[in-house]
């Protein structure tokens, strides 16, 4: 009767996997908290609607940061809600929680995601790096002999990764994601417009008129933000390729990051990866003409892999009724 689950631990959102159900959940993994009694008040979606509206009692934010536990009880209590959620309050069997993290993880940024998955009500705790995950979730056949590489894009972390015969052959994480394009979005805005907007208006922007490389026919959205200066509310036009420009630096860094995973691919590797192409999973990865500005920059065909966002999930899912065969890549069990 052990139930099973798998869980993309993101730094934005939490998806949930279920054996022969799919993504049962997929919230964002933010906690709103009042300072006062140090009392969770809400989780997921209804905490997510508080940000950036909370009296000063109030507090709500994201207990994971770049991909990995900044706030230890927190994100196990959220572990516990959403496991609760999932099963039920009152089931008695204990589920097999698999989790993922990112390619840069330490090995105790890796035992505290364990500990805080066994605390929250696993019985049995397994942990796989991110690429491992999108690569099996986009139907890459990861136990052969050929070289795949995964560019998987999140909130807080770009994973980068070759993989051959079920594992890592080069891989590198850097901290510039989707959380990062949002911030640069929000100080372009204060410094060009004197327009003072939140978090979840910069992301509005990037999901509605971004782009990776500047477009011919613009789209363009109006803004609304405090005014610097005067202090008083105000609309602005925005257009495309002024956000092209405002998140070009972090595009670069991501960039720069596959780059360095090619110089550490051993050259067998890099033809297969040359007549295979990049694969780009992860939520960030859909923002429009991603692809081809990493194949302008890279040289390499780049794709995005059918349902990007759900990727990780996926591969959670796959890994848990397969665990025997991806043994190598699943790295503790408690």
């Amino acid at each position: 009767m052990a139930r099973k689950l798998g869980i993309d631990l993101g730094t934005t959102n939490i998806l949930v996997f279920v054996p022969g159900k799919g993504v049962v959940l997929n919230e964002p993994s933010v906690v709103a908290v009042s300072q006062e009694d140090n009392k969770i008040l809400a989780i997921g979606t209804e905490a997510k609607t508080m940000i950036g509206r909370t009296p000063g009692s109030i507090i709500a934010y994201r207990p994971m940061k770049d991909g990995v536990i900044a706030d230890y009880r927190v994100t196990e209590a959220m572990l516990r809600h959403y496991i609760n959620k999932i099963l039920g309050r009152w089931n008695i069997f204990k589920p097999d929680v698999l989790v993922s993290v990112p390619a840069g993880v330490t090995s105790t940024e890796r035992r505290a995601v364990i500990e805080a998955a066994v605390k929250a009500g696993a019985r049995n705790a397994y942990v796989v790096k991110e690429p491992i995950l999108a690569a099996i979730g986009a139907g890459i056949p990861i136990q052969e002999a050929t070289g795949h590489m995964i560019v998987d894009i999140g909130g807080g972390t770009t994973d980068v990764a070759v993989i051959s015969l079920g594992g890592i052959v080069a891989s590198t994480s850097v901290k510039v994601a989707g959380n990062k394009i949002d911030n640069a979005i929000a100080d372009y805005m204060k410094k060009n417009f004197n327009l003072i907007i939140g978090d979840k208006t910069a992301e509005e922007i990037k999901i509605t008129i971004g782009s990776a490389i500047p477009l011919d026919e613009e789209l363009v959205m109006q803004v609304k933000g405090r005014d610097f200066v005067l202090g008083l509310p105000r609309t602005i036009e925005l257009k495309t390729n002024e956000v092209v420009k405002a998140i070009s630096k972090e595009l670069r860094e991501m960039i720069r990051a596959v780059k360095e995973v090619f110089q550490e691919t051993p050259p067998e590797l890099s033809s297969d990866i040359i007549d295979k192409g990049i694969i780009m999973t992860g939520g960030s990865s859909q923002l429009r003409n991603f692809p081809e500005l990493m194949f302008r920059r890279t040289g390499v065909k780049a794709t995005l892999a059918k349902d990007a966002y759900f990727c990780v999930a996926k591969g959670t899912g796959v890994a848990l009724e397969h665990l025997d065969m991806y043994k190598k890549s699943i790295i503790t069990k408690r």
